[in-house]
């Protein structure tokens, strides 16, 4: 990611026709039997004939029918992005991603960055409840992402990711042990692992925490380039229902010039290495939105989204941010061929 700043009848058989002779009758249907037999043989061998092309096309369509695909937003990191609710009513998206949580671990007190939106700090995030509930009426899940570019994060043993774990239970998910909620009432749906810092020790055991709470979707955004420096062995859990994949600010393993050779390459590695729900493409909303790995919306629906879909368990896409999203009307030009 980037510095903070700022989902008939049948018809009734006719009656047989009367006959005083059934031999008479039946040679007289002599005839008419032949040609029928021999219509029948040619209409069979003409349908051999075009057997291997309607095989494919009935592959083609069942892969068609079958790879549809969602899309994922973060949302929180501008002021000028639009509200929560605006966001989820927008029709565009399955998942958003509140980013960040920046600060957590080693004994510090965690502390949410949701940048010119709410001041978690006095409460004055609290009245995002109803925006969530807007959201999951509509079947779109909601996640806190922790980390980010930048901030001060990392578990220093077991004992802190379980602590961790604890605390986001209570104070985001499902538990009620009386901690302060942040962000209301609205129990979130899940927790987005994006970890940034090349710290990677103990985000097994914090996901393992995690799941073991009860129902929590987990979801996890490495780089590209495998294995994730952060998240290479909490990945290797297989306690994650997503993971989106950034292919951006990494241009060895990203669309670039024209070739999505590595990203492909890159999309296999990880789909063939990881265990996971479903894996997506993430990308740029817009040029602006990082330095490198942006996708016009022609050439992804047209060219990079057929080359991933029939490989690993495609998901859909993730897009960075809302924002951008806004501002170069990314998501809404690719939604119905994702």
């Amino acid at each position: 990611m980037l510095p903070l700043l700022h989902h008939q009848p049948r018809h009734q058989a006719k009656k047989q026709a009367r006959s005083c002779s059934p031999l008479n009758q039946q040679l007289k249907q002599l005839p008419r039997l032949i040609i029928e037999t021999s219509s029948t043989v040619s209409t069979m061998a003409t349908n051999l004939k075009w057997a291997p092309v309607l095989a494919l096309l009935l592959v083609a369509a069942m892969v068609g029918s079958t790879s549809a695909g969602n899309i994922a937003v973060y949302w929180g990191q501008n002021g000028n992005e639009g509200t929560l609710a605006d966001t989820c009513n927008s029709g565009l998206y399955a998942y958003v991603i509140l980013a960040f949580l920046t600060t957590f671990g080693n004994g510090q007190t965690p502390v949410l960055n949701l940048a010119g939106h709410c001041d978690p700090g006095s409460g004055g995030c609290t009245g995002l409840s109803s925006d969530i509930q807007t959201c999951q009426s509509q079947g779109i899940k909601v996640l806190l992402s922790i980390g980010g570019a930048t901030g001060s994060y990392g578990l220093s043993s077991t004992d802190d990711a379980n602590s961790v774990a604890d605390y986001l239970w209570n104070s985001y998910l499902g538990g009620s042990d009386g901690s302060t909620r942040p962000l209301g009432a609205a129990v979130l749906d899940g927790v987005d692992f994006d970890i940034e810092n090349g710290q990677s020790a103990h985000y097994d055991d914090l996901a393992t925490a995690l799941k073991g709470k009860g129902s929590v979707l987990l979801s996890a955004a490495p780089q590209c380039p495998y294995p994730d420096a952060s998240l290479g062995a909490a990945l290797q859990t297989g306690q994650f229902d997503n993971v989106w994949i950034q292919f951006y600010n990494n241009p060895g393993c990203a669309y670039a010039n024209g070739d999505d050779t590595n990203l492909v390459n890159a999309w296999s590695t990880w789909t063939s290495s990881v265990t996971a729900g479903s894996f997506y493409l993430g990308l740029p909303a817009s040029t602006q939105a990082a330095g490198s790995g942006y996708i016009e919306p022609g050439t992804l629906t047209g060219t990079v989204l057929p080359a991933i879909k029939g490989v690993g368990k495609y998901g859909g896409i993730m897009v960075w941010n809302r924002f951008y999203d806004v501002q170069n009307n990314y998501s809404a030009q690719v939604k119905d061929s994702v």
